[in-house]
C-alpha cells in the first residue's frame, strides 16, 4: 500500500475530506485563496498548548499599541514551552510542508524556526487589528511570505465577544467572509496583494480573557518565479487609514527593522 502523506501525519492531525477535496475548497475559495478546518489537531495536544502561555511580561510579549492594533505577540520562540516546541516541529516538518503544498499549490515552502511575528497572538479586551494586508517579506531574510497558518485557542467562545476573523474583497472595501475563533479550528490562507482581512471588532470578551491563537508563516523564494518585490509591511484597507497617523511614520515603520523600532520608541516613551 502506497504511503500518503494523510498516513505519513497518523495520530498528529485530522483532516475532515480527502486531501483533493480540501485543495478544490482551498483554491475555489472567496473572496481570496484559504480554508477553515475544525478539530486539525488533538484536543490534548492544545490543551497543553494553552496552558504554557507565557505570563504576561515584556521578557515574553512585544506589546503592538496604535491607531490600527492592540495586541500581544510572543517574543521569541525560545519562550516557547514543551507541547509548543513539538507543535511547531510537526508544523515545520517536511510531510507537513507537502501536505500544504498539496493543498495549497504552493510548492518549496519554507518555515521560519524563529518564529517573527508568529507564535502566540494574544488580543486583550478592547483591542484590535484592523482590516489589512500581511507584510510580504520576512523580517530579516527576504523571503516572500506565501501562507499564514492560525489555530484558534479560544474554549467556549462566544460571538458576543467579538473577534471574528473578517476577509475582505480585493479592494478592501467590502467584508465577503467571518470565521468565528473557536478553540481547534485552524485557518489556512495565501498571503498576497489584495487579500485583505483583520479583526477590525474591539474584542470584548470578560475581563481576564483574551483572545488568543497560535500562529505560523511560511515562506517562498520569491513568487512566481519573481525574486524581487517591493517589501512591505502591513498595509490597511482604504476604510482603515488613520486621519492622525502621518505618512512619515508610515515610511519609517516600514523600512526600520523591529528590534530597532522597538529601541527607538522606548527612547521615545523616557522623553516624554
Amino acid at each position: 500500500m502506497p504511503t500518503t502523506l494523510e498516513s505519513l501525519l497518523t495520530d498528529r492531525i485530522s483532516l475532515p475530506q480527502r486531501l483533493e477535496t480540501l485543495s478544490s475548497i482551498f483554491r475555489n475559495a472567496k473572496p481570496f485563496r484559504h480554508i477553515v478546518i475544525d478539530n486539525m489537531f488533538p484536543d490534548a495536544v492544545l490543551d497543553r498548548l494553552v496552558d504554557e502561555i507565557p505570563s504576561m511580561t515584556a521578557d515574553h510579549w512585544v506589546h503592538e499599541n496604535d491607531d490600527h492594533l492592540q495586541k500581544y505577540n510572543l517574543r521569541s520562540a525560545v519562550e516557547l514551552g514543551e507541547t509548543g516546541f513539538q507543535l511547531t516541529a510537526l508544523l515545520h516538518s517536511a510531510a507537513f510542508l507537502y501536505l500544504l503544498s498539496e493543498l495549497t499549490g504552493i510548492w518549496q515552502l519554507l518555515p521560519d524556526p524563529y518564529l517573527q511575528g508568529s507564535g502566540y497572538h494574544m488580543i486583550p479586551p478592547g483591542g484590535k487589528f484592523d482590516v489589512h494586508q500581511d507584510r510580504n517579506t520576512a523580517y530579516d531574510t527576504g523571503l516572500s511570505r506565501r501562507l499564514s497558518l492560525i489555530i484558534y485557542l479560544n474554549k467556549n467562545w462566544k460571538p458576543e465577544y467579538g473577534g471574528q476573523f473578517e476577509l475582505w474583497n480585493f479592494d478592501g472595501t467590502r467584508q465577503e467572509s467571518v470565521v468565528q475563533p473557536l478553540f481547534n479550528r485552524t485557518v489556512i490562507f495565501e498571503i498576497a496583494d489584495g487579500n485583505y482581512h483583520g479583526v477590525p471588532r474591539s474584542i470584548a470578551c470578560p475581563k481576564g480573557r483574551s483572545r488568543n491563537s497560535f500562529v505560523v508563516y511560511y515562506h517562498t523564494v520569491g513568487v512566481g518565479g519573481a525574486t524581487e518585490k517591493p517589501p512591505h509591511t502591513s498595509l490597511y484597507a482604504p476604510s482603515f487609514y488613520g486621519q492622525n497617523k502621518s505618512v512619515l511614520r508610515k515610511i519609517v515603520k516600514d523600512v526600520t527593522p523591529p528590534i530597532a523600532l522597538r529601541a527607538l520608541k522606548q527612547v521615545i516613551k523616557r522623553k516624554k
